[in-house]
């Protein structure tokens, strides 16, 4: 029996002479993406059109939106690959090797510095702004992104409250806390405009600093090492 590869493309979506149908393509949806990035972090997501994109990619229009019906799409697809690979690597900081302190240090001036940078902020207003007419749009970067992160964070907890070194009856709210109070006076004046660059790096560790120390204020258990 043969086997199909993750990358190979399914029979059913295969033209004849082994072509992809159209839409199905991976090479051109990379292609397409590809192109759609660099415009979109040149011009702006509100200046860049559809031909400008398919200009860029080198695809004709109507092939473009064989593959996204729409602008909004297009960015959000782009949004979710750089969500994905940002949060491996934010999540590769939840060591449960280190002590807590040292970690949640490290991984909230991670988590602080990325959701500053102007693509994410981006991203975010993009995606508030489409919500209300496409909510599975909302719903799908809620549950892979600031879910994800949330439920990897209280993983870590829940180890340190198995080694005693912590007290917390909520693993999740606790994770939810320390995510809200490590974005405290930084991101939401960075989404709503009113700070137009990302923070300094000193102010950043300031605030994160004092997130760590109000959540093992609250939740640390001194019994333990």
């Amino acid at each position: 029996m043969e086997t199909q590869g993750l990358g190979d493309v399914p029979k059913h979506q295969e033209r004849r002479g082994g072509r992809p149908a159209a839409g199905t393509d991976p090479q051109k949806r990379r292609q397409i993406l590809d192109g759609a990035d660099r415009i979109f972090s040149t011009l702006g997501y509100d200046a860049a059109s559809m031909n400008d994109v398919a200009h860029e990619a080198q695809v004709s229009k109507a092939t473009l939106y064989v593959y996204f019906q729409d602008k909004e799409h297009l960015f959000t697809a782009i949004c979710a690959e750089k969500r994905d690979r940002n949060i491996v690597e934010l999540i590769a900081f939840l060591d449960t090797g280190k002590p807590i302190e040292t970690v949640l240090l490290e991984f909230g001036n991670d988590l602080l510095t990325r959701l500053s940078q102007p693509f994410v902020v981006a991203a975010h207003r993009i995606v508030i702004g489409v919500a209300e007419r496409m909510p599975e749009v909302g719903r799908e970067f809620f549950e892979a992104g600031a879910k994800r992160v949330t439920l990897a964070l209280a993983k870590l907890i829940d180890h340190h409250v198995a080694a005693g070194r912590l007290n917390v009856p909520d693993s999740y709210l606790a994770a939810a806390q320390f995510l809200e109070l490590a974005q405290a006076s930084v991101f939401r004046p960075r989404l709503f405009g009113a700070m137009t660059e990302p923070p300094p790096r000193e102010e950043i560790d300031k605030v994160v600093a004092s997130a760590v120390s109000m959540f093992m204020k609250a939740y640390g258990n001194s019994g333990g090492r």
